[in-house]
């Protein structure tokens, strides 16, 4: 077996925009930006959803707008004669 081949786990802080939560783990990942948690230093990785936030986890309802879409459709690839 090859040495040295596998790569380093580091530990990282997954960080949710719109929630604010934090999930302390490790990966392979690294961040821009370093934070110390409880005395260990942290990769910061920035998410935009996860599982704090997206609505198959939290159960909230969203409604789309499925109506206008095929207007908006119509209206940008109509034939213009």
């Amino acid at each position: 077996m090859k040495a040295d081949i596998q790569p380093k786990l580091n530990p990282v802080a997954f960080v949710d925009v719109s929630s604010g939560s934090k999930f302390l783990t490790r990966s392979t990942m690294r961040g821009s930006k370093t934070e110390t948690i409880d005395g260990v230093d942290y990769q910061v990785v920035i998410c935009d959803i996860t599982s704090d936030s997206h609505p198959a986890f939290t159960g909230e309802k969203r409604f789309v707008d499925t109506a206008g879409r095929v207007e908006k459709f119509q209206s940008k690839f109509r034939r213009r004669t």
